[in-house]
């Protein structure tokens, strides 16, 4: 029996877009265990091929970091040693060292580690990776675990993918009178700096409304009152507020049944393209767009990809008016969902089937 740890710590995006890396190993191995952070947790649930989640909170790569506690170190270090994984995978972005995680499951007993690593790992690494620049990160992580001896099954196209989404709950589906379906704005951004204002989103919830667009906002639980506020700026009701009413597998269901999503560079638009919705993306430049797009559906890029933060990778806007988001206005955002909205969503399903396993959930020094 064949037992692979891949490990992906950070948030909900960058789990989503380990996706087809994780379906690479399940389709080579009898059983994927998925160590995720507390922010990626959930979507490691909705990945095909996984049979458990471990959360575990990454002082080296959470973006609200606690500090480094011997206990907390140990906690993994004793999970994984019950796990007994015969093989470990550590999955980073370009701008990440795997080396500590690595360091990690040494101590816990993993006889073999790869990762992708520019700096030297003496014995930390069995399989030292080290991929092309400027790789889409769901190529740099489906090149890593080519390179350990795992391909995608015949048939998986290599797209984000999730498990069935869970329908929409919402009652307006069934009877919606839209033959074009609806338009869904997520204006919330688990990073300040790749966030487009505010009254931007107001003012294209009343653009689209006017052209009589159904509009659903979505948004996490602590998202609820900037919801509120887009949609009640068209102020006639007809826009509907999700926020913070949804989990992950229910939004999946959502933006599975809009026509075109809207947001920014953040998870909601890489769960946009898991259930092949096309994305209105609006991106700041602190991270490369060819790394970070949406993988595998129709987009629309609007952001000044030549503004100062450009390549900072920054949490909050140093300049001045934050001038690579503010430059675009809400009729070229109406435009390109004008522009994306024809390509309908046939289903909410994947297109592809993939296999489903058990997912069990593991907390160190909790309960499964």
């Amino acid at each position: 029996m064949s037992h692979v740890l891949v490990v992906r710590l950070d948030n909900a995006g960058d789990v989503l877009v380990a996706g087809p890396a994780v379906r690479a190993v399940a389709a080579g191995a009898d059983r994927v265990t998925l160590v995720c952070g507390p922010h990626g947790a959930a979507a490691g649930e909705l990945l095909p091929g996984v049979d458990e989640v471990v959360t575990w909170g990454c002082p080296w790569i959470d973006p609200s970091p606690a500090p480094v506690e011997p206990a907390h170190m140990d906690a993994l270090v004793e999970l994984v040693r019950m796990l007994a994984p015969d093989r470990a995978l550590v999955l980073t972005s370009f701008h990440q060292s795997p080396l500590p995680t690595a360091l990690l499951l040494r101590l816990a007993g993993v006889p073999w580690v790869g990762a992708a690593s520019t700096d030297y790992p003496g014995s930390l690494l069995d399989l030292r990776h080290q991929p092309p620049d400027d790789l889409h990160e769901v190529e740099r992580a489906l090149s890593l675990v080519r390179a350990a001896g795992y391909e995608l099954p015949d048939g998986d196209d290599g797209r984000l993918a999730v498990r069935p989404p869970q329908a929409p709950w919402l009652p307006w589906v069934a009877s919606a009178p839209w033959s074009d379906g609806f338009v869904v704005l997520h204006p919330g951004a688990s990073v300040p700096a790749r966030a487009w204002p505010e009254h931007r989103w107001q003012e294209l919830a009343r653009l689209l409304s006017d052209r009589g667009r159904q509009v659903v906002v979505t948004g996490g639980p602590g998202e609820r009152a900037l919801t509120a506020r887009v949609a009640a700026a068209y102020g006639s009701g007809d826009v509907l507020d999700l926020g913070g009413q949804t989990t992950l597998g229910e939004l999946a269901g959502v933006l599975g049944a809009a026509s075109v999503v809207v947001a920014a560079n953040t998870g909601p638009a890489h769960l946009a393209a898991a259930v092949r919705t096309p994305v209105v993306s609006l991106f700041a430049p602190t991270v490369p767009f060819e790394r970070w797009r949406p993988w595998g559906v129709p987009v629309v890029a609007l952001g000044r990809g030549d503004a100062p933060c450009r390549g900072t990778r920054v949490t909050t806007c140093p300049f001045p008016g934050h001038p690579c988001l503010t430059s675009v206005a809400a009729s070229e955002a109406c435009q390109a969902v004008e522009a994306l909205a024809p390509q309908r969503r046939p289903s909410l399903a994947s297109p592809e089937p993939l296999e489903d396993r058990a997912v069990r959930q593991t907390v160190p020094g909790g309960t499964s």
